[in-house]
């Protein structure tokens, strides 16, 4: 019976140490990770720039189709190639 109750004696304080052991290192990574988080958090990225909003669709497709528009008359000989140009320039302008 003593070598018995030795050897139960004996896991329970290898049991005890390992389980110390373990949270003591888990401790310490806690800390260690909390304090490498610690400066990630304070600092923060700029938010990157509001970009122009784009032109409205309907403004879009009424100059898309003005364009086809004179690309017709230009097609028909109704305007001549300068004409064609300067009003194009007016509409994308």
């Amino acid at each position: 019976m003593p070598g018995l109750l030795r050897g139960v004696a004996r896991t329970a304080v290898v049991a005890g140490t390992a389980t110390a052991v373990s949270n003591r290192v888990s401790r310490r990574q806690a800390g260690r990770w909390a304090q490498q988080e610690a400066p990630a958090q304070g600092y923060q990225e700029p938010a990157p720039a509001a970009a122009p909003p784009p032109p409205p669709a309907d403004d879009m497709t009424s100059k898309i189709d003005q364009l086809k528009q004179l690309g017709d008359l230009k097609a028909q000989g109704v305007l001549n190639e300068a004409e064609f140009e300067e009003q194009k320039r007016r509409i994308l302008g």
